[in-house]
Parts: C-alpha cells; structure tokens; sequence
C-alpha cells in the first residue's frame, strides 16, 4: 500500500478533530431519548408522534451511509466531511427552533444524513492518512463508539433538567461550529486523480430505502417494512454482482482480511454492542432510576473501553489482532455474566466491577477489526470500505437490538422484571460467545 506518511503529531491533530465529528453523530443519535416526555408536553404532540424525533435521525443516518463512499471518491474526504459536519450543525440549530412535532422531525432528518456521512467518512479519511501508523492510533477513531452513548442520556438528562429541551440541541450547536473551524484547518486536500466513477442511482434507490426500512421494522417491530427492507437490500444485492461500479462495492469481501473484519463486526454489533441498550432500562425499569442516574452508573463501562482503547495501539503491536480480539471478547463475556443473574440480586459492588470488566472487553475487541479492515485494503478501497463497514455494523446492531428487545418483551410478560433481565442477558451472553468464532480468523499480526 503506498500512501504519504503524516508526522503523528499531525495525525492526533487529524485524529482528534474527527472525534469531535463521531462525538457529535453519537450523542445526537442518543441525547434525545431523555428529551422525549418534555418535547411531547412542550409541543402538545401526541407521545407516539414525538418518538419519530429519534426515529427520524436513526433512519436518515442509515439511508446516507451507504452514499458516503461514492461521495468520498468523488469530491474528496474533506469536502464531504465538512459539507457533513455544516448540514448536522444546520439541522441542530434548527431542532432547537422546532415550532411544531412535524418540524422537529423534518430538521431531524436533515440532522442525520449529516450525522450519517460523518463517521463513515472520518474513519476513511483518517485510516487513508495514518497509513502503516493505523495500528498504533487506530483507539482515536474507535474511542467514540463505545463512549459516547453512555454520554449522551447523561448530557440529555442534565441539559433537560436545568434547561429545558430545546437546549439538547443549541447546547451542541457550538460544538459543530468548532468542530468545522478545525477541520477546514487541518483535514487533508484530496489526491489528485480522484475515482470518478459515475453514481449507481439504481443501486442507491435499492439500498439506502432498503436499510433504513429494515432498520426501522427491526427497532419498531414493523413486520411490513422489516420485510420489504430485507427484500429491497437482497434486490441489491443482485443488482450489485451485474454492475461495474455499485454504490456499495460487495466485491470488497472477497478480501479475506476484509470479510473476516465485517463478520466479526456483525456479531459484534448484535450481541456486544446491542446489549448496551439492555443496561440503561435495567436500571431505569428495574431500579427506577433517572436517565442521568443510568448514564452515571453506565460509566465504568466507559472507562474501561476508553482505558484500553488508548492503549490499544501498543496493545496491537505487542499481542496481534487475534489474540486481542480474543481477549477482549472473553473479558466482555465475563463482564456480562453477572447480569445473567439479575433475578437474584446481585449486588452493586459486583455489577460496578463487571461493568469495568465489560468495557475493557468492549475496547479490546473494537481495534483489532478496524486495524484488519483498512489494513488488508490498497489506500483507494478504503472509502468504499467505510461505508460497507458501517452498513454492516448497523445492521448486525439492529438485528441484534430487535432480537433482544422481542426476548425481553417476552419475558416481562411471565417473569419479574429482574428476571426477565437476567435471561435477555443470558441470550446476550449465548449471542457473543458466537464472536469467538471469527475471530480465531483474524490474522497473528495486523497486516501493516
């Protein structure tokens, strides 16, 4: 792979500037939930068409991933990056200027194709720039995924209760405005010599309604648009074999490297990742505590992953993705296993402890993905490669949230709520034990 090597100083100015993009994606997709109840008796809208608020982010920020990579080769990281970060932060502002439910959400929309595009985005500019250094920095683009949802209820609840609703989004409007001074400053101008490959509208009328409306049946339980979801992605798959150049490449996994990277990813996203949605409820249905109080007792969870994942480039170079991967998905099996036992009360030293546990597992199985990914891909793929990275983790974290979320439902209906707890933890805990298997793939040393 032949790229131009940045000075690291220069790359953790890049690298620093990119987390503040995935921050603000993250905390928007999050920092709404605990707005909801004000927003419905601000606005005087009904609860079910105020739930769309979230909703609304959720689905845009699925339908603009899979356009990210087109639009990356075509007009160059920086300029779709800061395009990205101006139209978030033109959404956010509006938000906080909502007159009406149908206006928050149109400007929601607007918000996440932003959101969407930022970190799919960001990770390719900073994976293209890092080059053989990926290894070692690759925590500052993997950091935000697992810190920021803990951050977000935490901020929403603060902001809410001291300031009112409208101020979970103007409190965040001066964030993008610095976010986008910075990166005009200091993201890279494109190569010369740009891929110009004209855009697959057909393939893109396929995808992108196709994972938002599977997205969307799969958190809402719309069996309808689940299914038409998963029809329309399988439509494109077929169109994508017969085209020359397919808005979402799917070629890219014949790379070994790659297709191992995007599996794991996916068991990831649907056992790990979406079991993150299990421990605020737990702890506000079952202990009844505010959404401020959750996001409190969630943060050792993120210390842990924040800890290791700083460390994690010298943790790469010293045991090799495979047994890091390895590692962290056993610690992050041992963190969950208390939560098994919810129905008999364990106590809260126990429960800390294993959120610790948790987190640190959480780090340890993020990097080692990321760094395989990119570092199997010739510099010119790793656009396209983002943006089939993420597809794929939305749609393992989707699937996962839903399964979970139905097991849950289930179980409330028969059992305490504790208990019901304990065994979706239980069924979390089965899903991630299937992590293990690609990851015995990975390769010993990371590939550059």
């Amino acid at each position: 792979m032949t790229t131009a090597v940045r000075p690291d100083a220069a790359l953790w100015r890049l690298g620093g500037v990119l987390i503040m993009g995935a921050v603000l994606s993250i905390l928007d997709a999050t920092i709404v939930t605990v707005g909801i109840g004000s927003i419905a008796r601000d606005l005087d809208s009904p609860l079910t068409t105020v739930q769309w608020v979230a909703s609304a982010y959720l689905l845009a920020a699925s339908a603009a991933i899979p356009l990210s990579g087109w639009l990356t080769d075509r007009f160059g990281g920086r300029a779709v990056w800061l395009t990205a970060v101006a139209v978030f932060t033109a959404g956010t502002l509006l938000c906080g200027f909502a007159w009406s439910a149908p206006a928050l959400v149109a400007f929601r929309v607007l918000h996440g194709l932003g959101g969407g595009l930022m970190q799919p985005v960001g990770q390719a500019v900073f994976a293209q720039e890092a080059g053989p250094a990926l290894g070692r920095m690759i925590g500052v683009i993997t950091l935000p995924a697992t810190v920021a949802p803990v951050l977000g209820p935490m901020l929403g609840g603060a902001l809410v209760a001291d300031f009112g609703w409208r101020w979970m989004f103007f409190g965040i409007v001066p964030l993008g405005v610095a976010t986008f001074l910075f990166a005009r400053r200091l993201l890279p101008a494109p190569p010369p010599g740009g891929v110009k490959a004209p855009l697959d509208v057909r393939g893109l009328a396929l995808l992108s309604p196709g994972l938002a409306a599977f997205v969307y049946g799969l958190a809402e339980g719309v069996v309808v648009a689940g299914v038409a979801g998963a029809a329309l992605v399988v439509a494109y798959g077929v169109h994508a074999s017969r085209t020359a150049s397919p808005v979402l490449d799917l070629a890219l996994f014949r790379n070994k490297g790659f297709a191992v990277a995007s599996v794991s990813t996916f068991l990831l996203g649907a056992s790990l990742y979406s079991s993150m949605l299990l421990l605020p409820l737990y702890y506000e249905q079952v202990e009844h505590v505010s959404a401020l109080r959750a996001g409190m007792l969630l943060a050792p969870q993120a210390l842990g992953s924040a800890a290791v994942m700083l460390a994690s480039g010298r943790l790469l170079a010293r045991f090799g993705p495979r047994r890091m991967m390895l590692a962290g998905i056993a610690s992050s099996l041992l963190g969950t296993a208390a939560f098994t036992q919810l129905g008999s009360a364990p106590g809260d030293v126990l429960l800390t402890l294993s959120l610790l546990i948790r987190g640190v597992g959480l780090g340890a199985a993020t990097a080692p993905g990321m760094t395989t990914l990119y570092g199997s891909l010739d510099r010119a793929h790793i656009p396209r490669a983002a943006s089939a990275f993420n597809v794929v983790n939305r749609i393992g974290g989707s699937l996962g949230t839903a399964l979970l979320a139905a097991i849950l439902h289930r179980e409330l209906t028969t059992t305490p709520a504790a208990a019901a707890f304990g065994t979706t933890f239980t069924w979390a805990l089965a899903l991630s034990a299937l992590a293990l298997i690609p990851a015995l793939l990975f390769p010993q040393r990371s590939p550059r």
